[in-house]
């Protein structure tokens, strides 16, 4: 199906449940990677990067919804990234974002679907070993501007050296979230992967830290 197309998803969600009789999990994995910094990238490159990564998982959550609220059951699991999370990778920003918008939503969802008897999780993988960063699958800015070093820097290491090189096994992943799914509780978060933790400790400390620093200011507008 194409994902960007209401029409088209709801129509195979219901070609679906009547071949299978209902659904039972729902995996939003489909997205894309858009390298390019806030200024290189045109607002053409930006939208299509949240078309496929933002609305498409919400065309899916739509027109799931309605089967998964009748049934009272169900797991929607909405893939984002540990740059999702963690947004400081210079080049991605743009990427980043839809991943942060991902697990915005799906922390809306949880409460709103809980009364339903259906989970909601936001899984943050880290680097798998998938086709995402192969160079017809990544999308690079169609201007780049070469000051941003920093950034070219960080797409050849993604592209030429990652790439290839990822430390978790896909169909791992996979299996773990089929053991979520059977879980009564499962999270709302889920870190996957090695090397996750850190980026999770890295941030926290970060925003403890600054928090901290200007508590002082944050406070001065108490009446």
């Amino acid at each position: 199906m194409n994902i960007t197309d209401n029409n088209d998803v709801k129509s195979a969600i219901e070609k679906t449940t009547e071949h299978f009789g209902k659904v039972d999990v729902i995996v939003n994995n489909a997205g894309y990677g858009q390298l390019g910094t806030l200024e290189e990238l045109s607002d053409e490159e930006a939208r299509a990067n949240f078309d496929v990564n933002v609305f498409g998982s919400l065309n899916v959550i739509r027109n799931a919804m309605p089967y998964l609220r009748e049934q009272k059951s169900g797991n929607i699991f909405n893939i984002s990234s540990i740059g999702g999370y963690s947004g400081n990778f210079p080049g991605w920003g743009v990427y980043c974002s839809t991943k942060f918008a991902v697990a915005g939503f799906t922390e809306a969802l949880a409460e709103e679907a809980k009364a339903f008897g259906i989970h909601a999780t936001v899984v943050y993988p880290g680097y798998f070993r998938t086709d995402f960063l192969n160079k017809d699958s990544v999308k690079t800015p169609a201007q780049s501007i070469e000051a941003y070093e920093t950034a070219r820097n960080s797409e050849s290491a993604h592209l030429n050296e990652i790439n290839g090189n990822q430390p978790n096994d896909p169909e791992k992943a996979a299996e773990a979230l089929i053991a979520l799914s059977k879980e009564q509780n499962p999270p709302v978060h889920f870190l996957l992967g090695i090397e996750t933790h850190e980026f999770l400790n890295n941030k926290i400390e970060a925003i403890t830290g600054d928090a901290k620093t200007w508590k002082s200011l944050t406070e001065s507008t108490a009446i």
